[in-house]
Formats: C-alpha cells, sequence, structure tokens
C-alpha cells in the first residue's frame, strides 16, 4: 500500500487543477484549428501542443517546466527570452522574401506604415488598463502582427509578460484569415473592391542587390534598437538576391526557419501555463491584441482609400489590410477577397509590397521604442 501510495503522489492526479484542464481544453483546440481549418498550422500545431504539455500537472513539481532552472523546457526557452530565435525568424524570413514591388512601386510602403498605427493605438489603450509603460509598449506591438518583433521586444521590456504577448501575437497572427476580410468588406465599396492595378514594373537584379543594404543602412540609423532584426531580416534577402549564397539563403528559409519556428511555438506555448495564463492581466493582453488587429488593418485598408484620392492609378484598398506584418498570410487575405468580386484580379503580388513594408515598419517601431524606454 506504501508502495502505491508513493506512486501516487508522483503522478498528476493530485496536482490537478481547474485551470490545468482549461489550459488543456485551449492546447487541443489550437491544435485542432490547425488541422481541422488550416489556421497557419505551422504555428497553431507547436503552439497548441506546447500548452497541452506546459500545463501537464504535476510537471513543475517535478522540476521539468519551463520556470524550473536547468529543465531541458528551460534551456529550450532560453532562445525565446534572450531573443534569439526572433533573430534567427527574421534571418529566414529575409531569404524567402521578395522586395521586388515594393521596389518597384515605393509609395505603398505607406500603407505598412499605416498600419502601425495598430502599435500606438494598443499602447495608449494598455495604458488606459494599468500596465506601465514598459509593459504597454511590449503589448503595442503585438498590433504589427509580428510574432517574433513582439517576444524581441517583450523579452528587453517586459519579460515577465513575455509568455501571454507571445501567445496573443501567434495566435492573431494564426487567425488573420478570420479577423481581417470583415473589417476589410465593411470599410470599402463594390466598386472599390473591382479596381485593378497596373503590373509592377520589372526590377534589376542591381537593384534588389542595393535595396537590402541601403534600406539597413537608412532603417538601422532611425531606429538602432531594431538593428539586429532588422540585420537578420536584410542580410538573409541579400543572401538571396545576391546570387552567390543560394545555399544559405535555401537553408535559412527552409530548415533554419523550421527548426526555429518549432521550437519558438512549442516553448511559448509550454510557458504559457494555468497560472500565468488564467489571470485579468493575461486576459486583458488578448483583448488588446484582437484590439490592435483590428485597429491596423482598418488604418491600412483607411489609408489605401486616402491615397486614392491624390493618385491617377489607383489602389485596391483590399491590399490596405497587406500593411500588418503577417507575412504572407495578410497578403494572401486580400488575393483571396479579390478574387472573390473578380475571380480574374490578381492582388498578392500588389499585396506583398505593402506586407514587407509591415515588417520593416514593425521593426522600425520596436527599435523606436526600445530606443526611448530601454535605455
Amino acid at each position: 500500500m506504501d508502495g502505491l501510495l508513493q506512486i501516487l503522489n508522483t503522478t498528476g492526479f493530485l496536482n490537478v487543477t481547474w485551470g490545468n484542464i482549461l489550459m488543456l481544453a485551449a492546447g487541443i483546440v489550437f491544435i485542432y484549428l490547425a488541422i481541422a481549418k488550416g489556421f497557419e498550422p505551422l504555428l497553431l500545431v507547436p503552439i497548441g501542443f506546447g500548452i497541452v504539455v506546459g500545463n501537464i500537472p504535476g510537471l513543475l513539481q517535478q522540476g521539468l517546466g519551463v520556470v524550473n532552472e536547468g529543465s531541458v523546457l528551460n534551456l529550450l526557452y532560453f532562445g525565446v527570452n534572450k531573443g534569439i530565435y526572433p533573430s534567427l525568424i527574421f534571418l529566414g524570413i529575409g531569404a524567402m522574401t521578395d522586395f521586388s514591388t515594393l521596389i518597384a512601386n515605393p509609395k505603398l510602403i505607406l500603407l505598412g506604415a499605416a498600419a502601425q498605427v495598430g502599435i500606438f493605438g494598443t499602447f495608449i489603450g494598455a495604458l488606459l488598463l494599468g500596465f506601465n509603460v514598459l509593459q504597454s509598449a511590449s503589448i503595442g506591438i503585438i498590433g504589427g502582427a509580428d510574432g517574433p518583433t513582439s517576444i524581441f521586444l517583450a523579452s528587453k521590456l517586459a519579460p515577465d509578460l513575455l509568455g501571454p504577448i507571445a501567445l496573443a501575437a501567434y495566435s492573431y497572427m494564426a487567425l488573420v484569415p478570420v479577423i481581417q476580410p470583415p473589417i476589410m468588406k465593411l470599410l470599402t465599396t463594390p466598386k472599390e473592391r473591382l479596381i485593378r492595378m497596373k503590373p509592377p514594373r520589372q526590377v534589376t537584379k542591381k537593384e534588389k542587390i542595393f535595396f537590402p543594404v541601403i534600406t539597413f543602412i537608412v532603417t538601422a540609423i532611425i531606429a538602432p534598437g531594431g538593428a539586429i532584426l532588422l540585420a537578420m531580416l536584410f542580410l538573409g534577402n541579400l543572401l538571396k538576391e545576391c546570387g552567390v549564397t543560394e545555399r544559405l539563403a535555401a537553408t535559412a528559409r527552409t530548415s533554419l526557419v523550421d527548426i526555429v519556428t518549432v521550437l519558438v511555438g512549442f516553448t511559448v506555448g509550454a510557458k504559457t501555463t494555468a497560472d500565468v495564463f488564467l489571470t485579468p492581466r493575461s486576459l486583458g493582453i488578448f483583448f488588446l491584441g484582437a484590439f490592435s488587429f483590428a485597429i491596423a488593418t482598418a488604418s491600412g485598408v483607411l489609408f489605401a482609400k486616402l491615397m486614392n484620392l491624390f493618385l491617377k492609378d489607383k489602389i485596391n484598398p483590399l491590399i490596405g489590410n497587406a500593411g500588418v506584418s503577417a507575412v504572407p498570410a495578410s497578403a494572401r487575405v486580400s488575393q483571396v477577397m479579390g478574387q472573390k468580386y473578380d475571380p480574374t484580379n490578381y492582388l498578392l503580388m500588389h499585396a506583398m509590397a505593402p506586407n514587407v513594408a509591415g515588417v520593416i515598419g514593425s521593426a522600425v517601431a520596436a527599435g523606436v521604442l526600445l530606443g526611448i524606454l530601454g535605455s
């Protein structure tokens, strides 16, 4: 009997709480949405499974949780906590991104800039909800729809909120196809949705090579705090475009980014335990995340409509949503929405311009906030 009781004490049955049960259910829902509904499975499957692992009753008591110093999960989470994984993801994003459309039509960078209104709107909202300045800045980056940047800034300014912020950012990135279409439809007219944009001009190889170098110098001078993220983004793109490092570019955009994505999703999910997530503060962050995505999407669409008042060659405002930096999910939403109203209208190549501009914009915004508040 004593032996049986000892075995029972080593299981999680004596430590299970309602919080554990709720979070296990949440993890299973994430996995379901990824597999059954196709919502960004590369993100939601590792995040959902990580939530399940992190909320197994008794895991912390056995010293195996993310917060247990020296555990495997704790060591894997080091890359999140120190901003290593976000930098490597940016390297992969750069290696898989074609900046041609942005180079060919640079005015579309304004749509990427407009969508960053979501960052500062959320920053103000977080302050009003009682978060301090550092926490509010970290929460605000969720509005850029950029998981790696959210992790990077939170690790520097608000490490105590890193888990909920990262989970909110990646969750809403995965839900872009659900959140954005109703807002886009509400803010555009049937006539605007049918606008056809001229094909972009052909960009030369020299332009593609010079762009990452020159743009890095300019943006890093503007926001030195974001220099690491920007450096990795533009290095990845230079590897892709220079023509002599294709093997490195292929590794960065495939194996490397896949490995890091699994580690980020799994460890962020494992960090989201019931005692951390099921609190008014964490739930407030999730509320602010939804608000920020809505504001960012609306800002991009409305700014495209504003630009059309002054442009001879009109912009289809359906690409305004792509100013949020969920690459390439938000650009795909532009394409799907456009073809819903005109099956022969192809907006993807145009939407990629504000999409990659949003990536740059969110990194610059993070660098500015880090420069102001991190010193």
